[in-house]
Formats: structure tokens, C-alpha cells, sequence
């Protein structure tokens, strides 16, 4: 199950939102093999947990947040970032959500490093940082809705759900893994994950309580504090096989 998008685009222009992705995209093209080709600097600019417990490659702390993988892993992000990111920007502010931003960064790359601290593989990429803009998102709008694909098997159905279920879901799921795949090469930082998840909750509960905190939720009933999108439907019959 993974979001689409929101109910609820922003009402003045995400800057840093689109800012962020811009150089995220930059950065990817820049350092795949097949596209600008600088490897080397994919290399230099990951964060090595090992390093940075010992004194070195400080900067890896940063740069790791714009940095890839692959096609799908900052698909996925960037998408991530978009839907979740241009409201919290709005009750922000651009540079307050900037800030917020690389904090989150920042926790979820420590929360890995605590994981682990022995770990030489590189670790890159902005989820750990989307992450916590995903916990601030929960904590402020915990009932904005959400569309998403969800997949089971051979079946695919878009549906309409609160953020808090699919948010919560998504939290768990980082969690789980986290403790299923202990020990072994995932492949994925789901501590990156959890920690931020939680980071960007408690980051955002100072803007949450000046808000009005359960006022803020009473009046503007778990929602962005503006009138939602509502989507037309595809016209097209549904054909039975």
C-alpha cells in the first residue's frame, strides 16, 4: 500500500518542497553511472556509520540525505516528500520546514548509526528525513485523507483513507522490520525510518501547541486548516473479466 497523493494540496507555493526535490533529482542524475556518471562523488558524500562514530566523513551526516540508490528509491521519496511535505511547509513556514527537515535528517541518521555503529556500508537517501515529515504530518492532520494504491497479490484498488491509518500502518511496519531483519543485510535503514518517524513527531509538537494543539485538531477537525481537493473519478466502466 503506498500513497498517491492528498486531499489537501497547499494553499501558497511549497518552495523548499519543491526546492528539496529539485536538488534531490539533480544530485541522483549527477551520480548514477548511467546519467552524469560521478560515482566517486556518491561515494565520498554516503554516510559510513563506522566513520562518523570515529571522527571522519562528518559531512555524510548531510549529504546522505541527497543521495540514491536508484530510479525507484528516490521515485518513491520524492513522492513521499510531495504528497506530505507542502502542508507542513504551510503551518511552518519555509524556512522553520527547512530546518525541520535536516533535524529529522539528522535524528533518523542517528538513530541508524545507534542501530548499528559498526556498519561500513554506505547509507543514502532521504527517506529518513521524509520520515519525520511524515510524523509531523500525523500529528498535525491525523485525519487528512489520503489516497493510495493497495496491493494484494494480483488485486489493485485505490482507496480513500485517513492519514493516521496509513501513516500508523507504515510506522509499524518500519518497526517490525527493524527487529525481523536485526543482525541481518536488509538492505534498507528501517531504524533511519522509525527514528525520524518519531523525531519529526516530537519536532513538531512546539508548532502543534502553539496551534492550539486538540483545539487546532477540534477546529479544523484532523485536516489541513483549508478547504480539501475533492478528486473527480475516472469515467471510464469498470470491466468485468
Amino acid at each position: 500500500m503506498f500513497p498517491i497523493r492528498d486531499h489537501n494540496p497547499s494553499e501558497r507555493t511549497p518552495y523548499v518542497t519543491i526546492g528539496l526535490i529539485f536538488l534531490n533529482v539533480v544530485m541522483f542524475l549527477l551520480t548514477m553511472p548511467w546519467a552524469g556518471g560521478m560515482v566517486e562523488l556518491w561515494e565520498r558524500l554516503a554516510l559510513y556509520p563506522v566513520a562518523v562514530v570515529n571522527g571522519y566523513d562528518m559531512w555524510g551526516l548531510v549529504t546522505h540525505m541527497f543521495l540514491h540508490a536508484g530510479l525507484l528509491h528516490i521515485a518513491g521519496n520524492m513522492l513521499f516528500l510531495w504528497i506530505f511535505g507542502d502542508n507542513l511547509e504551510d503551518q511552518m513556514g519555509h524556512l522553520g520546514f527547512l530546518i525541520f527537515y535536516l533535524a529529522c535528517g539528522l535524528a533518523a541518521a542517528a538513530a541508524q548509526i545507534a542501530a548499528n555503529p559498526a556498519e561500513g556500508i554506505p547509507m543514502v537517501g532521504a527517506s529518513g528525513a521524509i520520515a519525520g515529515v511524515m510524523g509531523g504530518y500525523l500529528l498535525l492532520f491525523p485525519r487528512a485523507r489520503v489516497d493510495v494504491i493497495a496491493i494484494i497479490i494480483i488485486y489493485i484498488k485505490m482507496l480513500t483513507i485517513p492519514a493516521w491509518v496509513m501513516l500508523g500502518m507504515w510506522f509499524l511496519l518500519q518497526v517490525f522490520s527493524s527487529f525481523w531483519t536485526m543482525g541481518g543485510d536488509s538492505g534498507v535503514a528501517y531504524w533511519a525510518h522509525a527514528g525520524g518517524f518519531v523525531a519529526g513527531i516530537v519536532l513538531a509538537l512546539p508548532i502543534f501547541l502553539r496551534l492550539g494543539g486538540t483545539v487546532f485538531w477540534n477546529r479544523t477537525h484532523g485536516r489541513p486548516p483549508h478547504r480539501p481537493v475533492d478528486y473527480v473519478r475516472s469515467r471510464i466502466p469498470d470491466v468485468r473479466r
